[in-house]
């Protein structure tokens, strides 16, 4: 079973080895891999080759390792989107070929803080709508949102039947989402939103935290997503630049 068959670094031939195995049902979703020594005897590897094809198969949500218990199959998300599309979260999973749904958690009308007062540019008087939900696929729980509005784009607050507040905005304030400026961030577990998300205590959390603008460049909604990765990934497409 030895996998010394090409000229590139072995660890690298190791993590094809792996996922190919992975892929062909030889390792299912969330079973435990055989030991270190195990599978390093049958791949014809060092320890150390082996532990670096696991560091880079984890970094990439392929495996999870548990302290003091193994390394695991991670299951395959739900769906995967392309980042530099946007979309609401519910399009998103629509696009996926699954149902959206929503559990409303609270709403709230708050003072600006003053990150607020610059994300928004407006003034310490401008109250800010709150809003607390858990978006789900097919009944599962997949995203933990918070969003921010100016109270004057809803002035008689949110449309619970519409459950894209992309549609909330439209229908209700003629406002629509031209752009927005994201930051993704890994989050290990989180004490409020891993159990709400009914995550395991190894899964992880992609942040994406988005500021929404118009088409006049006007600040319209901040949010922040919390997405769990073993249920949804991105990616995204780079164009090299023209010489």
């Amino acid at each position: 079973m030895s996998i010394k068959s090409d000229n590139r670094h072995l660890y690298l031939q190791v993590i094809d080895r792996i996922k190919r195995d992975i892929e062909t049902g030889v390792y299912k979703e969330k079973q435990k891999l055989p030991s270190e020594f195990e599978l390093a005897k049958q791949l014809g590897v060092s320890r150390a080759t082996l532990r670096e094809a696991l560091r880079v198969l984890e970094e990439e949500n392929v495996i999870i390792r548990r302290h003091g218990v193994g390394t695991f199959v991670n299951a395959r998300p739900l769906f995967t989107s392309g980042i530099e599309q946007l979309s609401s979260v519910t399009d998103m999973i629509r696009q996926a070929g699954r149902k959206p749904g929503t559990i409303f958690l609270s709403s709230s009308i708050q003072q600006p803080t003053e990150d607020d007062i610059r994300r928004f540019q407006c003034s310490a008087d401008d109250d800010i709508l709150l809003i607390e939900r858990v978006r789900t696929a097919d009944g599962e729980p997949v995203v933990y949102c918070i969003d921010k509005i100016l109270c004057k784009y809803l002035p008689k607050g949110i449309s619970y039947e519409q459950e894209s507040l992309f549609e909330n905005l439209h229908n209700q304030a003629n406002r629509d989402i031209a752009y927005a400026v994201a930051r993704i961030e890994p989050l290990g577990y989180h004490e409020k939103v891993s159990p709400i998300l009914q995550c395991e205590p190894e899964t992880a959390l992609l942040v994406l935290k988005q500021m929404h603008f118009d088409k006049n460049d006007e600040p319209i909604f901040y949010s922040i997503n919390y997405f769990r990765s073993d249920k949804i990934s991105f990616h995204v497409l780079r164009k090299r630049l023209s010489f």
